[in-house]
């Protein structure tokens, strides 16, 4: 097995083991950074959301109480307005869910499952909490959810939802007296929940894997090639050189020539050595002649 094989094989299990725990600590890097990104989005959601639920309050509601008198307007109300609006963010955002769940609320639509039940309660246990952020086990596979509590601090929101004779005479017409009643000042009625599948945030980390590892494998070639030119050039090429030399001089050929030494390196001080050697074996060889010459002319004396 040739110096440049051996050389390759311990590269190329290095290189390996390399790339093993580069995909390892990507992976988990990745992973966690596209569970932020997915995050930030549902946050930026979250927050448009909010920031439609308070114009509404404040800014369409008053503009349209008389019109309430005549005939109810859902336009009013802020779950409406913040889930109809988010429904035209889903067009960039189409993975992405927006529920206003509540435990009691006027349109049943926004009664909340058993799991978003189990947030809310967990708000109300936990009223200085202002966010949520966990994972459940949906029909599609594991899902993530950023969720934030809806709590009633706006005293004028009790006129449609203190009692039933409070309330306006068209709310009672569209919806009935039974359901979104008897809440409180300052109580947590509800959850803004925005869910994504799992799968999203882990798609987008194994591409960004797999373009990485692509790129570090590319690179990994590219550095071996280099490595393999530098070692035939700097080590290989000398060292066959001064081989080639060492064994036309071990079979006796004279006419050799010397091994050119250039640099300053290891293989340059190699050379030098074995020029010195060379040398040193000549004026050896010329010695043992002389004598071997010599030896006659003593046994004839």
């Amino acid at each position: 097995m040739g110096l440049t094989t051996k050389f390759n094989i311990a590269l190329v299990s290095t290189s390996a083991l390399a790339l093993l725990l580069a995909w390892n600590f990507a992976n988990r890097l990745l992973q966690q950074n596209a569970r932020d990104e997915v995050l930030l989005q549902a946050g930026i959601m979250m927050e448009a959301a909010s920031s439609i639920r308070s114009y509404t309050v404040e800014e369409i509601g008053p503009l349209l109480t008389l019109q309430m008198k005549r005939q109810f307007l859902p336009q009013t109300v802020p779950a409406y307005a913040a889930t109809k609006n988010i429904r035209g963010m889903r067009a960039a955002y189409e993975d992405y869910t927006y529920k206003e769940a509540a435990l009691n609320p006027t349109n049943p639509a926004d009664r909340a499952t058993d799991w978003e039940a189990d947030i809310i309660e967990w708000f109300r246990n936990h009223p200085d909490q202002l966010s949520l952020i966990g994972e459940r086990n949906a029909v599609n596979g594991q899902s993530l959810y950023l969720a934030k509590p809806i709590q009633i601090t706006n005293p004028t929101c009790l006129a449609c939802h203190s009692t039933p004779d409070q309330a306006p005479a068209t709310l009672i017409e569209r919806y009935g007296a039974n359901n979104g009643f008897g809440w409180q000042l300052d109580e947590i009625i509800g959850a803004q929940i925005v869910s994504v599948p799992m799968s999203v945030p882990l798609s987008r980390a194994q591409r960004a894997v797999d373009s990485l590892m692509l790129g570090l494998a590319g690179i990994f070639v590219v550095v071996g090639l280099v490595i393999n030119l530098m070692l035939y050039y700097i080590v290989i090429r000398p060292v066959n050189r001064m081989a080639g030399i060492a064994d036309r001089v071990s079979k006796g050929q004279e006419d050799a020539p010397p091994f050119k030494v250039t640099g300053r390196d290891q293989i340059a001080s190699l050379g030098r050595s074995f020029n010195r050697m060379r040398v040193s074996l000549g004026s050896a060889m010329e010695m043992l002649e002389q004598t071997m010459n010599n030896e006659p002319d003593r046994r004839g004396e």
